[in-house]
């Protein structure tokens, strides 16, 4: 594995463990520069199509999921570890689904229920922008079980 900081393409495996998304982390050391990184193995899957809404057809990209999951938690407490997970287990679920071509649809609503039991101004934005409210009536009537459990909690 080359170094990302030297680019010496020789290094030895620290720790290597394995992830509940099927990949194997695997933390390395440089044998030229002695810096430490992290690599990710996964099995390559059978590519997945996304359906888009107007019907065209693209490949799955979880780095599509990954930025739009960036902007919505802009400025909030969250951890690149728990958007990587959130990512990663949209993925494990469109996989676990086993189709080989997955509505957009599926793929929002996945993200839109994790972002709601992660943090509530992050889906609160997210869905804003999925859900395309027509007026604010929309976008209130989306709030109200937000701000009702709000209430209930002490």
């Amino acid at each position: 594995m080359r170094c990302p900081f030297c680019m010496f393409d020789e290094s030895k495996v620290i720790d290597s463990r394995t992830s509940a998304d099927f990949s194997i982390r695997r933390r390395r050391e440089c044998l030229s520069c002695a810096r430490r990184f992290t690599t990710y193995e996964r099995i390559e899957e059978s590519p997945i199509k996304v359906i888009k809404k107007d019907g065209s057809r693209v490949a799955f990209d979880k780095d599509r999921i990954r930025a739009g999951v960036e902007k919505a938690c802009y400025k909030r407490p969250i951890s690149a570890e728990q958007i990587d997970q959130l990512v990663g287990d949209v993925e494990a679920a469109i996989y676990e689904d086993g189709l080989r071509e997955v509505p957009s649809r599926r793929i929002g609503e996945l993200v839109f229920n994790l972002l709601r039991d992660l943090d509530k101004v992050a889906f609160v934005r997210f869905a804003s922008v999925y859900r395309e409210f027509k007026d604010v009536h929309d976008f209130v009537d989306e709030l109200q079980p937000i701000l009702e459990n709000r209430r209930r909690e002490p």
